[in-house]
């Protein structure tokens, strides 16, 4: 139907007529397709031909014994961590190894094959960043959770190191789940994590470096006291999960720790954050009561919480006390809807109470790191250069099938600092951690640009599969005065994407795009004027268009970016084959997607500038765009790291254990 998806106007094509009748036509036309498509489904089932479903491969006859593992976590008790439950339906596409072959990143970590889902326990510890992550280390599919493990000299160029943990004992048979690390006095280390037991009953475990020496943190000793904390009466024996950094008060002498969970009582479905308290790491006691809850929200798993400066632009150690210039983060990765809120607030450590400043705001029910395919983050604070680190797992859109051809699933999306946005006084700016930087290359300094209305401009760059792109944008505000109505509906995930014009945008960029546009992802701005003549303005990812492929997830994701008086608009995307991760006004409000182009590839990837705007043109101020390095990703080699110490003589796990419990 050609009407389905209004294309972005060429500078000579005249702006199409009967819009709004196409898209009416096209709302029944769907509509009738879609009664005729169960009515055919429920025709089907109740006849003699019985179909099954099997994850996303798609439906087969009932009694037919699929070869190929399909990932779900749901009945061992953690998230769904298939991306297939949208694509039941849907024929492969036949990629090609050509094809499959790009979609692997350059500088964006990932493991050298097989599955990878949430990030553990980041730190730095002795010259080196860690990091852990879930790992499936026979397939590209959820299951057999160990904890794969890489370092770093600068969060950038990571190195491959032997796993780290293994599902080995009876309190964590069915997985080494998420889990903190939490650096103590004297140089101390202290690693807990959720393991799944033999029953799936999830309970919170203990283990330490068997050589606190060793720079590369290779051996660990899991505590002969494990589990060391169990779910609690009231409390489901698959509602209790990963426990993050530990904070010190001073006041209690003793450790805190937060683990998420749920209250299904007297239907509240709450999300909850239980906090223990420790001295030793040994023994916890619960203290009475929540730190939080918020009803309606369902299972918080992969809690964060962790203090902020307000007047100053730095980060700040887990255990820095609340008070003037200190708020605090309560952050929750949502089990029902798969995303990551935050909200910022005021801690009580004596009253062991955490209040959001706007309850309107609270976890769950307002602010999010991203407004794209974004979970299970996880922070750390980074003592070298005094920021806060935010790590987040990307997972895949693409369907299981497809991941187990390629033989790897998931990335991390690049390090973040994170601050307090002092402007505002309300939210988290994110930006990419200042060793990105460092992968630049080639410079494009595209100056100023105008853009008519309706118009699409190439963007002479060279090859655009890895890209930084950072842009400053102006437009008259005024001319929306002309316009009929006010846009106070809009939204970009039922907007219809970059397709969809008003008198203010959108404009932007088109990334991972071919020559004809074929394939496209559009990132751009959406300004709405309220019914007071006041202005929102909308910050957008639209994947509709950006793979001709069908088995994939494509949405339009998005939220409202505070763009404030005097501001221009700014924007930071970086393209890395098969991830696009944007960043408005200083990282207010972050947007990542995986996009699975097929002719958009290789050197036939370009990048185009957009103004889809009907009623005004659009100055984009600054424009500059750098080609990105590769980060070289791969395995340790001692041979060639000699920055890394000889590594000292390992302990025997008993002496290790008594020192750590006796200091």
């Amino acid at each position: 139907m050609p009407c389905s998806y209004l294309p972005l106007l060429h500078l000579d094509r005249p702006l199409p007529t009967g819009a709004k009748r196409c898209s009416q036509f096209l709302f029944l036309s769907v509509t009738a397709v879609l009664v005729l498509c169960l009515l055919a489904f429920a025709s089907r089932s109740t006849g003699s031909a019985r179909f099954a479903l099997i994850g996303d491969i798609g439906v087969e006859p009932a009694g037919h014994v699929h070869s190929l593992p399909i990932s779900r976590g749901l009945a061992t008790g953690v998230s769904d961590k298939s991306s297939g439950s949208r694509l039941f339906f849907k024929p492969s596409y036949p990629w090609t190894n050509s094809m499959l072959l790009w979609q692997r990143t350059s500088f964006h970590f990932q493991p050298e094959k097989n599955w990878m889902n949430d990030p553990d326990g980041p730190m730095y510890y002795k010259g080196w960043y860690h990091l852990f992550y879930q790992y499936n280390p026979d397939s590209a599919v959820w299951g057999n959770i160990t904890w794969g493990h890489a370092v770093s000299k600068d969060l950038v160029h990571w190195l491959y190191l032997p796993i780290a943990m293994v599902p080995d004992h009876w309190y964590d048979a069915n997985g080494v789940w998420t889990g903190s690390a939490t650096l103590l006095p004297h140089g101390r280390l202290a690693m807990l994590y959720t393991g799944s037991t033999l029953e799936s009953v999830q309970v919170q475990n203990l283990a330490f470096p068997a050589d606190p020496d060793d720079q590369l943190l290779l051996d660990w000793v899991k505590a002969e006291s494990n589990p060391v904390v169990v779910p609690p009466p009231g409390v489901g024996a698959k509602d209790f999960r990963d426990p993050t950094t530990a904070w010190y008060v001073a006041a209690e002498g003793a450790w805190f720790v937060a683990i998420g969970s749920k209250n299904d009582t007297l239907r509240r479905h709450s999300g909850i954050v239980l906090v223990y308290k420790t001295v030793d790491f040994i023994q916890y006691e619960l203290l009475p009561g929540v730190l939080h809850a918020v009803d309606g929200t369902g299972m918080w798993e992969c809690v964060d919480f962790f203090p902020v400066a307000t007047e100053v632009a730095t980060g700040l150690d887990t255990s820095e006390p609340a008070g003037p210039g200190v708020k605090h983060v309560l952050k929750a990765s949502l089990d029902d809807d798969k995303h990551d809120y935050y909200a910022i607030g005021t801690y009580n450590a004596a009253l062991n109470a955490w209040e959001p400043d706007e309850p309107e705001k609270d976890v769950g029910v307002g602010l999010r790191y991203d407004y794209g395919k974004f979970y299970a983050s996880k922070t750390f604070f980074d003592p070298l250069k005094k920021r806060r680190v935010l790590w987040g797992w990307i997972g895949e859109t693409d369907s299981e099938r497809t991941d187990l051809t390629k033989g790897w699933a998931s990335l991390q999306a690049l390090p973040r600092t994170v601050l307090f946005d002092q402007k505002t006084g309300s939210s988290l700016l994110q930006w990419p951690v200042d060793e990105v930087d460092k992968l630049r290359l080639t410079k494009n300094n595209l100056g100023s640009i105008s853009l008519a209305a309706g118009s699409v401009l190439p963007l002479d760059v060279g090859t655009a599969t890895q890209l930084d792109i950072v842009a400053e944008f102006a437009l008259n505000y005024s001319a929306s005065a002309n316009a009929n109505e006010a846009d106070v509906g809009y939204n970009c995930s039922t907007s219809g994407g970059a397709a969809s014009r008003g008198v203010l945008g959108p404009f932007g960029f088109l990334v991972l795009a071919d020559q004809n546009r074929s394939e496209q992802t559009a990132v751009y701005f959406y300004v709405a004027r309220r019914t007071d003549g006041s202005f929102r303005t909308h910050f957008c990812q639209d994947e509709l268009r950006s793979s001709v492929a069908s088995d994939l997830v494509k949405r339009v994701y998005g939220s409202i970016v505070p763009v404030l008086d005097a501001e221009t608009l700014t924007l930071r995307i970086v393209v890395d084959h098969s991830i696009v991760e944007s960043f408005a006004q200083g990282g207010r409000t972050c947007i990542t997607s995986r996009v699975y182009p097929t002719r958009a590839i290789y050197g036939a990837a370009r990048l185009f500038l957009f103004n889809n705007a009907t009623g005004v043109d659009v100055a984009c101020k600054s424009l500059t765009v750098w080609q990105m390095n590769s980060a070289f990703i791969r395995p340790f080699d001692s041979r060639l790291d000699s920055s890394l110490d000889s590594p000292a003589t390992k302990f025997e796990h008993d002496s290790v254990f008594s020192e750590f419990k006796n200091s």
